[in-house]
């Protein structure tokens, strides 16, 4: 009796294993068979590999080569391509519409395409809801009540926040003049101050101390990492992904304690969230939490970038350098007359910061969405419900089916020169469009004219050998992973 069941133990345990081995062995081979010949995405170009499995793009992103592989791809095989089973990439200009925009070639009657939550949701901030994921709804109020923080009033009234932060970045700048400085240090350090400044009513220190807070030291540290949780949420291996968040969290949660603690109202970005704290319209302590914490990253590496972008680009471009500098130096006889208002007549300088959003847009990777039931038309195509559709910013910004010489820097196309009259200029969208389009954009552009127009007027400036090859050298892990901007600054004598 006993060796009767002994052998049906066995017997259960050899089917078991049979079927493991089926479904590890059989199953895989099957939903490639599907995505490959059944799949309703099977119409449109791509490669085979990238069609049968995630894998070669998660690869991709995982190396940081992703942007330039999504590039080879679209000259390849054109304007719409299958980057993977359920998803599509698209350089129409139509598709930012049509992909970011509200109630745009919809069949469902949903307001808008949804975020392709697998991307926007952080295992560490376990469902925490922030403007970055919120729904339609939430967002919606979030939005409104965080626009007071954005608007045009208000940042006139955070220009003593905003300029005595640039003050001590040039305080500091001409501490080491004549000597070679890193200008991506510099730059991360300042807009870091800022933003937690706008942001969490405390500035992280990190020009006062010339030092990383650990905050900004972690965010940076952890670019990679948050790569790497992107790819395995894709692969639908959440359980995988780690706490690497953890410290970020913390740090940023005292902090708004500390603000809330305060009771003080001042012209910052989350005043009016903390205003209606205790509403019935209010969020909670987590969600504030979260959208600063949103806000913070948002508004701190991508503003460093686009500032290291326009450094990089004018260094290498001497005409372009030398025209913003005349430019800049005849609008104003001092520093106290640049200002975020004034610096809004400088055109050239626009001209020169939208051209180096072109070339190295703060945001490389592409914002998916994911197509709600009953699917979406997207730059004329019918595209199937539960799809992964985005726009992938450096291919879109380099194809020559947009821009005349696209991989050489030309502010003069964003000033209606003829030579570049056939360039689509509305497919530059570096904030990009539609109902959840970057809030903080105005703030971006007044804190990057600002920043660079008082680094002109203040400074000749001259680019190191060594970083010559600074943009040919980065891979983009979601954002840049930047290298030392090395530049010798000159102090220019000031005019008596």
């Amino acid at each position: 009796m006993f060796g009767a069941r002994q052998q049906t133990s066995r017997d259960i345990f050899l089917h078991c294993s049979l079927l493991t081995a089926d479904e590890v062995l059989i199953l895989p081979v099957w939903r490639i068979f599907h995505n490959l010949f059944r799949h309703p995405l099977r119409r449109f170009p791509g490669p085979l590999s990238h069609g049968a499995s995630r894998l070669p793009i998660v690869a991709q992103l995982w190396r940081g080569k992703l942007v330039y592989h999504l590039e080879v791809l679209h000259a390849r095989y054109g304007p719409v391509v299958r980057t993977a089973p359920d998803e599509l990439s698209f350089l129409d200009t139509m598709a930012w519409k049509d992909i970011y925009g509200r109630r745009v070639g919809l069949t469902s009657g949903v307001p808008e395409i949804p975020k392709w939550q697998r991307f926007y949701r952080v295992h560490a901030t376990k469902g925490q809801t922030t403007i970055m994921n919120a729904d339609t709804e939430l967002h919606t109020r979030l939005r409104r009540q965080l626009a007071q923080g954005f608007s045009e009033r208000s940042m006139r009234e955070q220009e003593g926040i905003i300029g005595g932060h640039v003050d001590l970045l040039l305080r500091r700048l001409r501490e080491g003049r004549g000597t070679v400085v890193n200008m991506t240090t510099w730059y991360i350090w300042t807009t870091s101050d800022i933003i937690s400044d706008l942001a969490l009513g405390s500035s992280f220190g990190c020009l006062e101390n010339q030092d990383w807070h650990p905050w900004v030291r972690q965010f940076a540290s952890s670019s990679k990492e948050f790569t790497y949780i992107s790819g395995l949420r894709m692969l639908g291996l959440d359980w995988l992904v780690g706490m690497i968040l953890s410290k970020i969290l913390t740090l940023t949660a005292e902090a708004l304690k500390k603000r809330i603690a305060q009771g003080v109202e001042r012209p910052d970005l989350i005043e009016e969230l903390l205003k209606n704290l205790k509403s019935e319209q209010s969020l909670d302590f987590e969600s504030i939490h979260g959208t600063a914490r949103s806000l913070i990253l948002a508004g701190s590496e991508t503003t460093a970038s686009l500032l290291c972008g326009v450094t990089f680009q004018l260094l290498t471009n001497a005409e372009a350098l030398e025209r913003v500098k005349k430019e800049v130096r005849s609008a104003f006889s001092s520093e106290k007359e640049i200002t975020l208002l004034s610096v809004n007549s400088l055109s050239y300088m626009l001209a020169c910061i939208n051209e180096a959003l072109r070339l190295y847009p703060p945001i490389p990777s592409g914002l998916p969405r994911y197509t709600p039931p009953g699917g979406a038309v997207i730059a004329g195509h019918d595209v199937p419900e539960n799809t992964v559709v985005y726009i992938p910013p450096v291919a879109m910004y380099r194809t020559p089916m947009h821009w005349t010489d696209p991989d050489s820097y030309h502010p003069e196309r964003f000033l209606n020169q003829p030579d570049f009259a056939n360039d689509h200029l509305d497919a530059l969208q570096p904030f990009s469009v539609g109902p959840r389009n970057c809030i903080g954009m105005n703030l971006a552009f007044a804190e990057t004219r600002l920043i660079l127009a008082r680094i002109l007027f203040s400074f000749d400036l001259d680019l190191s050998l060594d970083s010559v090859n600074w943009l040919k050298a980065q891979d983009a892990h979601f954002l840049w992973r930047k290298p030392a901007l090395n530049v010798t600054l000159i102090p220019v004598p000031i005019p008596n």
